[in-house]
């Protein structure tokens, strides 16, 4: 079955369950990556300490969002 077969075929399913589909493959993209949460939680650590020493420069919600 060729690639246009199975698109063909998955646009004759109900909505819901065009939609299930749907859902399945965005959801096997969004795999997640233990080396990548391991690295973003070294550097979220980092950036708290460095507030918390005063070494971080900061922007306010006000600037930020004006």
């Amino acid at each position: 079955m060729s690639l246009n077969d199975i698109i063909n075929e998955a646009l004759t399913l109900k909505p819901q369950e065009r939609y299930l589909i749907i859902e399945n493959l965005v959801q096997s993209l969004n795999q997640p990556n233990p080396q990548i949460d391991k690295l973003w939680i070294e550097e979220s650590m980092k950036r708290v300490e460095a507030t918390k020493q005063g070494t971080l420069k900061t922007v306010s919600y006000e600037d930020v969002f004006s």
